[in-house]
């Protein structure tokens, strides 16, 4: 803040100013402590995300292997509830079942509508839709069959 002098009244005048910071420089935020990644640590995500969906008698369960196939994570689950509040209760008790096991809490889109629920939860991508929802994308076709380089080589090699 610049401090000025009012003439007319004779007392100081305040002049307010801007001070841009970066990030960095403003009040630190705290971080959430990184868990470490063993193999035991990484085969416990998608066995507690199968063990919530199978408690939450969600229907149709297929886990799709991403592994080289895209850097968004290493396994997608695709699983179907009978209704928009079935949707939205299997989609919560994954969260709860997450924190639960000591991993951050999945972030979710598509709650409001629960025709589709997507649940990023770092190395597991799990979709849960309404059976007819899931047969207009069909995700299972889109990510299990090969890309088109790799069927190529595949049939040469």
């Amino acid at each position: 803040m610049i401090i000025g002098r009012d003439e007319s009244a004779g007392r100081p005048e305040r002049i307010a100013t801007l001070t841009l910071t970066s990030e960095n420089s403003a009040a630190p935020r705290r971080r959430k402590p990184v868990v470490p990644r063993t193999p035991a640590r990484e085969e416990l995500l998608p066995r507690t995300i199968l063990a919530s969906l199978e408690n939450s008698k969600a229907e149709d369960v297929v886990a799709i292997d991403l592994e080289g196939k895209t850097t968004l994570a290493d396994l997608m689950i695709i699983a179907s509830g009978r209704s928009n509040v079935h949707v939205g209760a299997i989609a919560d008790h994954v969260v709860k079942a997450c924190k639960a096991a000591g991993y951050p809490a999945p972030r979710i889109e598509g709650v409001p509508n629960c025709d589709w629920v997507l649940l990023d939860a770092g190395d597991a991508i799990v979709h849960i839709f309404k059976p007819d929802v899931r047969q207009f994308y069909n995700l299972e076709k889109m990510w299990s069959a090969d890309r088109p380089g790799e069927a190529r080589s595949a049939r040469q090699g």
